[in-house]
């Protein structure tokens, strides 16, 4: 099954840990000192936040389970923006997993993904990556229109892909 992700970058890690806790009433299933994370089950729903990029939303994904859904889901991403970054084993924020990226006609980053691991410290950096569209970057992929980023940032972390 698969669940919803939504990724927002907050000033305040401490402030909109007791805020999304008390409105989602349920600690969150994963705490850093720059990320937390809920596992929603209603709405089911991948919901997290970090420090580190610009205040605002940082991305939407769709979470999966398995291989197959994840080679389903980034076909549908694929298709409906004509091309996709592919990541194998990225190390991404405190996990590792498979994802391809996707940017809808507003300019909103889309993530399919499947989560394989977790990491002790803010992920960055990739073991294989495919590369569907010309940009890509440590972890996240980098809108053509802005090639000059630093491509060694910080996995969806400092307001580059």
């Amino acid at each position: 099954m698969s669940r919803l992700h939504v990724h927002l970058h907050v000033r305040d890690i401490a402030q909109s840990v007791r805020f999304y806790s008390t409105l989602f009433g349920t600690e969150p299933a994963k705490r850093e000192v720059d990320y937390a994370k809920w596992m929603l089950d209603n709405p089911r729903v991948n919901f997290a936040i970090s420090t580190g990029g610009e205040v605002g939303l940082s991305h939407l994904g769709i979470q999966v389970e398995d291989d197959a859904a994840l080679a389903e889901a980034t076909a549908r991403a694929t298709n409906a923006a004509g091309s996709v970054i592919e990541k194998k084993g990225a190390n991404c924020c405190y996990a590792i997993g498979d994802k391809a990226w996707a940017t809808d006609p507003q300019g909103v980053r889309w993530e399919t993904f499947r989560t394989t691991g977790g990491l002790t410290v803010y992920g960055v950096g990739a073991d294989e990556t495919r590369t569907v569209t010309p940009i890509t970057t440590a972890c996240c992929p980098t809108a053509a229109a802005e090639p000059e980023k630093d491509k060694t940032e910080v996995c969806c972390g400092g307001g580059g892909w």
